[in-house]
């Protein structure tokens, strides 16, 4: 079930919000088995049969919880419930997403195995992270055991941030299952939020979708413009931007709708004058969960050689390529993350650069490397990139112009709000407590509300990138 579908906007969420707040609006074990249950049906509409691979996530993470508090309890050591918590979540990971392309490279190495049609759970990558952090987090004295596998159940199936994050480590929320806290401003600002996201997604990234999925396929047929190309990935990294800002802004706000406060995802990456600074603004909750559990444990950069600290960086930008799918572009794309930051931290890459060439250099090579993300394969990801640079199909196409014509409007509000200036007017209609400005915010997101939801109900293009990780 999509958050930008009619069927959760106009039935679920509302439904739930009512039973949640009227029945069960003084009941704080009611409320979250009733939380639990829809959540997971929220899972179970589209995916009927893996919610059975999500709850047995859950009952073996709950199992190894409470291995690890018991063992800590008695002064004996947790590696035992922590190394076959990593095996059997990691494990089912590998299966699911990994396994035939696993078993491809092997074939493609002179093997003869037969390859399995295995389809991927939605959101397993996130799941299944949320659930390895519930365990890792007891261990490292970050948070209390549950003795309720229905707690752990709420807090690793939670509707809002369940197939596409952000990913919510339990220390963040461990005091929240039990003691959160609803009242009306966190409520409205919720909903505010929510709208924001949600006119992120519909209005903006669905649009620019239009247009970098033509250039991508033009790409694979080699009639790429070098023109179409530089649209096209501009297009793309401005998609995914507002794409997955877009549902991370709506996890957050519904979250507030219930009480939960996480940790924000996105912090204006495309500001950034640094890969090191993209990275600390971009999928906030990946790079903390990778630092954290594994960065950090590996010894950061506290270790005693360059050589070490490179190894650990390299260790975590290639899990971080591998998690998000199994594909050789996704490695290479975590890789040539990595060759940037060593230049950036050992080749002094940037380094007393004028400003806006500092930026200019990051977002070029952050549109880059979003080229590697986005293609079905090398091949396809170099075919883009030689248009780039001029070795396509010529320089520019009537195509080219029609689709800049039609969607010039998209792509300039894309770039003017991939920059904070919507916080600034926020921030500053803030200050001002001006009763006028608060009816015109108001007016602003109903606004916003209404021309989304019309173009849901028209069933208008609307794929969530995440989605698929």
């Amino acid at each position: 079930m999509l958050f930008s579908s009619s069927i959760f906007l106009f039935l679920f969420l509302p439904l739930v919000l009512l039973i949640y707040y009227l029945p069960l609006g003084r009941f704080r074990q009611g409320q979250n088995v009733f939380v639990l249950l829809a959540s997971l049906g929220f899972y179970a509409w589209g995916e009927p049969w893996f919610v059975l691979v999500m709850m047995g996530s859950i009952v073996v993470n709950y199992g190894f919880g409470l291995w690890v508090d018991h063992n800590q309890r008695h002064n004996h050591s947790a590696r035992m419930p922590v190394i076959l918590a990593l095996v059997v979540n990691l494990g089912i990971l590998f299966v699911f997403k990994y396994l035939t392309f696993t078993l491809g490279i092997l074939n493609d190495l002179g093997a003869h195995f037969v390859i399995p049609g295995i389809e991927l759970p939605i959101g397993i990558s996130f799941f299944t992270f949320q659930a390895l952090s519930y365990v890792l987090d007891i261990q490292r004295g970050h948070g209390q055991v549950q003795r309720s596998p229905l707690k752990v159940g709420l807090y690793i199936s939670f509707f809002p941030q369940l197939i596409a994050g952000p990913i919510v480590k339990y220390e963040t929320v461990a005091d929240q299952i039990d003691h959160r806290k609803e009242n009306w401003e966190d409520f409205s600002s919720g909903c505010a939020r929510f709208v924001v996201g949600l006119g992120k997604k519909v209005l903006l990234a669905n649009q620019l979708a239009l247009v970098a999925d033509r250039a991508f396929q033009l790409g694979g047929m080699g009639q790429l413009t070098t023109g179409f190309a530089w649209l096209g990935s501009l297009c793309y990294t401005l998609q995914i931007y507002y794409d997955f800002s877009g549902y991370s802004d709506m996890a957050i706000g519904l979250g507030k709708m219930f009480g939960f406060h996480f940790l924000e995802n996105f912090n204006y990456p495309y500001i950034s004058r640094s890969v090191t600074e993209f990275w600390r603004r971009w999928h906030i909750s990946l790079s903390t969960w990778f630092r954290d559990y594994v960065y950090f444990p590996l010894g950061g950069s506290r270790v005693n050689s360059k050589g070490k600290h490179i190894r650990n960086l390299f260790v975590v930008w290639l899990l971080t390529g591998i998690w998000h799918g199994a594909n050789w572009t996704f490695i290479v794309w975590g890789l040539f993350y990595f060759v940037l930051l060593m230049l950036e931290k050992y080749g002094h890459l940037g380094r007393g650069w004028p400003a806006v060439c500092q930026w200019l250099f990051t977002f070029l090579m952050v549109n880059f490397a979003w080229v590697l993300f986005r293609a079905d394969s090398l091949g396809a990801a170099a075919q883009v990139l030689k248009a780039m640079f001029g070795l396509g199909a010529g320089l520019w196409s009537s195509e080219t112009g029609l689709y800049l014509r039609e969607n010039w409007t998209v792509l300039l509000a894309g770039a003017l709000f991939a920059a904070p200036v919507a916080a600034c007017l926020r921030e500053r209609t803030n200050r001002c407590r001006s009763v006028l400005l608060a009816v015109g915010y108001g007016l602003l997101a109903a606004a916003i509300f209404l021309v989304s939801a019309s173009f849901i109900i028209k069933g208008t293009y609307n794929p969530f990138i995440y989605f698929n990780f």
